[in-house]
C-alpha cells in the first residue's frame, strides 16, 4: 500500500525548500502570466503561515530560500495528515483512477476490482511525470484532452567526458563558476557526474538546453571558471613568471583553478595553443548532447495547457473537474518555486471547487 506524499518526502531530503523570500513581483515573474494570479492569491507569506499553523516554524536561509526549521518533510506531513483526518478526509490509498464510466462516475482500479464514485465536483492533482517510481508517472495523460507530452525539467545534462576525466572527477563540484547558454547566464556550482553535469546552476539553464538539443542535436554550454576576474587581469596573471612552470602549475598558481577546473582546461586545450588559455578559462565550451530523463528530473514540463482550463482551473471540456499542480504545463526554477506553485494552484482550484459547488442547484 503506497504511502501518501512520497515525492513531498523526497523533496524533504534536501531540507524541504518550501518557497522563497524574494519580493512578490520578481517572484511572480518566475512563472509567467498564466500562473501568476494563482501565486498572487496564495503567495509565499500564506504558505509560510499555513506551515507554521501546523506547528512547523520556518527560517530563511542566506540564499533567500525558506525551509521548515526541522529541515525535513515528515513532521510537516504528519501534522498535515492529522489535520485532514480531523476534518473527516478519507484517503483511499489502493485506488488508481482510470477515467469516467458512461454515467459520468469516477472509475478506479482497486484490489477488489472496479470501484465507481459519483462526485459533485472533482479536483485532480495527479502530478507530472518526473521520478515516476514515486507514483506520478503521467499515465493519466490519455484520459484528458489537450495534454502536451511530458519532458524533463530541472535536470542534469549529458556531456561525453573522456574516460580519465569521468573516472577521476565524478562526484566533484565545480565551485564559484558562471554558466552561459545563449543570452542566459547564471552563477553557482555544478556537480560532475559520470554522464555530465548537474546541480542548481545547471538546472536553471536545463530547459533551454533541452529545447536546443531537441532542435539541433546538441548545444554548446560555456563555463567561466573565474567569473570574479576579467579577461585582462587573467591574461596578465598567466603571462607573469610563467617560465619553468608546467601547465597544471600555471593554472593552479596563476589562475587559481581547482584540480577539476584544471582538468577541464587541459581537455579543452588538447592540441591547441596555450595562448588561448585566458579565453578558455573565461568561456570553456562544453558540448551538451542530451539531458537526464524524467526518471531523474526534479520536475517536468508538459501536461495540460492553460487554454484547457478557465480562471479557476476548471476543465472547459468537463465542468466540475478542476486541475492543480504539475498536471498543468508550466516550468519554474528550483529554489522553492516548484512547491509554491503546487500549493498555490491547489488552493486556487479548491476555491474554484467551492464556488462551483455553491453555484449548483439543490
Amino acid at each position: 500500500m503506497p504511502s501518501p506524499a512520497r515525492k513531498f518526502l523526497l523533496a524533504g531530503r534536501g531540507g524541504l525548500n518550501l518557497t522563497h523570500s524574494e519580493p512578490l513581483q520578481p517572484f511572480l515573474a518566475r512563472y509567467g502570466e498564466a500562473l501568476a494570479p494563482a501565486i498572487a492569491s496564495f503567495p509565499p507569506a500564506a504558505l509560510i503561515a499555513w506551515c507554521e499553523g501546523l506547528g512547523q516554524p520556518v527560517f530563511t536561509g542566506s540564499s533567500g530560500r525558506v525551509f521548515p526549521r526541522a529541515m525535513k518533510a515528515s513532521p510537516l506531513l504528519r501534522a498535515w495528515l492529522a489535520r485532514l483526518d480531523g476534518l473527516g478526509v478519507t484517503l483511499l490509498r489502493q485506488h488508481r483512477w482510470t477515467g469516467w464510466d458512461a454515467s459520468g462516475a469516477l472509475s478506479f482500479e482497486t484490489p477488489d476490482g472496479q470501484a465507481l464514485i459519483h462526485a459533485d465536483a472533482v479536483l485532480l492533482a495527479l502530478g507530472g511525470a518526473s521520478w515516476p517510481r514515486l507514483g506520478a508517472d503521467g499515465g493519466w495523460g490519455g484520459l484528458l484532452p489537450g495534454v502536451a507530452p511530458f519532458r524533463p525539467s530541472n535536470m542534469g545534462v549529458r556531456i561525453a567526458w573522456s574516460t580519465h576525466f569521468a573516472t577521476r572527477f565524478q562526484g566533484v563540484a565545480l565551485k564559484r563558476i558562471a554558466l552561459r547558454f545563449g543570452e542566459r547566464g547564471v552563477r553557482g556550482e555544478a556537480m560532475v557526474t559520470a554522464e555530465g553535469l548537474e546541480g542548481g546552476a545547471i538546472y536553471s539553464l536545463s530547459g533551454a538546453l533541452r529545447d536546443a538539443v531537441a532542435a539541433e542535436g546538441a548545444a554548446i554550454l560555456h563555463v567561466d571558471l573565474r567569473p570574479d576576474l576579467d579577461g585582462a587581469t587573467l591574461s596578465a596573471r598567466l603571462g607573469a613568471g610563467a617560465r619553468g612552470l608546467s601547465l597544471s602549475n600555471r593554472l593552479r598558481k596563476q589562475a587559481g583553478l581547482s584540480p577539476v577546473a584544471i582538468a577541464l582546461v587541459q581537455e579543452a586545450l588538447r592540441g591547441g595553443s596555450v595562448a588561448a588559455l585566458p579565453e578558455i578559462i573565461k568561456a570553456l565550451p562544453l558540448r551538451v548532447a542530451g539531458t537526464q530523463g524524467l526518471e531523474r528530473a526534479i520536475s517536468s514540463a508538459g501536461g495540460l495547457g492553460f487554454e484547457q482550463v478557465d480562471e479557476h482551473f476548471m476543465l472547459k471540456a468537463r465542468p466540475g473537474v478542476f486541475i492543480a499542480g504539475e498536471m498543468l504545463d508550466w516550468e519554474a526554477p528550483t529554489g522553492g518555486y516548484l512547491l509554491q506553485a503546487c500549493f498555490s494552484t491547489g488552493v486556487a482550484a479548491a476555491r474554484g471547487v467551492l464556488a462551483w459547488w455553491r453555484g449548483q442547484p439543490d
